[in-house]
């Protein structure tokens, strides 16, 4: 009953639910710093910068010019954006620009591409409709539910998405190429030939084509988002369906794919990547994706 529970517990699951309700105030927030070039703004000034300093920059940079505003310090000093011991506690708080410049879009390791892809509506969307999605079998995902087509066919239908969902991968791609071509090198280590499945605009494969001048690389994606591209000495694009074929090569290289598909699906991806490997004894199949109960793995990436 009610009335006997402690005034405690009812208030602390009062604020979890709070908790649970309110946390996309951080991704909205921080989504609105990337699409206001808060993170530019701050990685440009050179060191931390005020409050007043941060909105004077800000408005200087919106035309037309807001006859009134009011500014929220609260979403901005969530941990999507700062950590606390970044800051001092004064009336006139300073911003640490250290902290956002991995979001700053001109910065080498930006993800600001990422944030504003994966908050974009047309991946928020969906998550509105999840019970109507669970309450009927019409649809086989929510993103069908609510677009009447998969995440690939939006792509091709809806130009500026791809472009930015491109991009954001592209981003995400700078931070692990950046990790395996300096941590992981022995991966690659005999292999004379690697085939980058679902590789997008080959941020990943460049990386190890230059990190590794003796592997011939190949970016295998659809035609959409490998049209135009231009390869290298030993990178090179090629329009493919992965369900479809593959190209033969010493490894086969799958990042962030193996989540989008079915299990049914991803054993038909893993045949054809076994029919693709060649007879060189180092021959593989490399799969870069999150692994649920890995106690060796930071739990904030999983």
């Amino acid at each position: 009953m009610i009335k006997q529970e402690r005034s405690s517990e009812l208030l602390e699951a009062e604020a979890h639910i709070w908790n649970q309700v309110l946390i996309y105030i951080n991704s909205m927030s921080l989504k609105c710093a990337a699409e206001l070039g808060i993170p530019e703004i701050i990685h440009k000034h050179g060191r931390p910068m005020t409050l007043t300093e941060l909105v004077d920059a800000l408005l200087a940079s919106i035309e037309p010019k807001p006859t009134m505003y009011t500014v929220s310090c609260g979403p901005l000093c969530t941990p999507a954006f700062l950590y606390w011991k970044k800051w001092i506690h004064l009336m006139n708080r300073l911003f640490a620009y250290s902290c956002f410049t991995s979001f700053d879009g001109d910065h080498s390791m930006s993800m600001k591409a990422f944030v504003l892809s994966q908050l974009d509506s047309t991946l928020t969307g969906p998550w509105q409709h999840l019970s109507g999605w669970f309450q009927n079998n019409e649809h086989r995902t929510a993103f069908h539910a609510t677009h009447g087509m998969s995440l690939w066919e939006q792509k091709e239908h809806n130009p500026r998405f791809g472009h930015l969902f491109d991009q954001g991968m592209g981003n995400d791609a700078t931070i692990v190429a950046n990790v395996i071509t300096r941590d992981c090198r022995e991966v690659f280590e005999g292999l004379g030939s690697l085939v980058d499945v679902g590789g997008g605009t080959g941020t990943l494969a460049k990386a190890i084509a230059v990190a590794h001048p003796q592997i011939h690389c190949t970016v295998l994606d659809l035609a959409p988002v490998v049209a135009g591209l231009e390869g290298t000495r030993n990178l090179k694009y090629m329009e493919g369906d992965m369900f479809r074929f593959i190209p033969s090569s010493d490894a086969v290289l799958l990042k962030w794919i193996m989540h989008d598909w079915s299990d049914e699906e991803c054993v038909q991806i893993l045949k054809k990547c076994k029919e693709a490997l060649t007879s060189n004894q180092r021959a593989k199949v490399i799969i870069i994706e999150k692994v649920v109960d890995d106690h060796k793995s930071d739990h904030k990436s999983v």
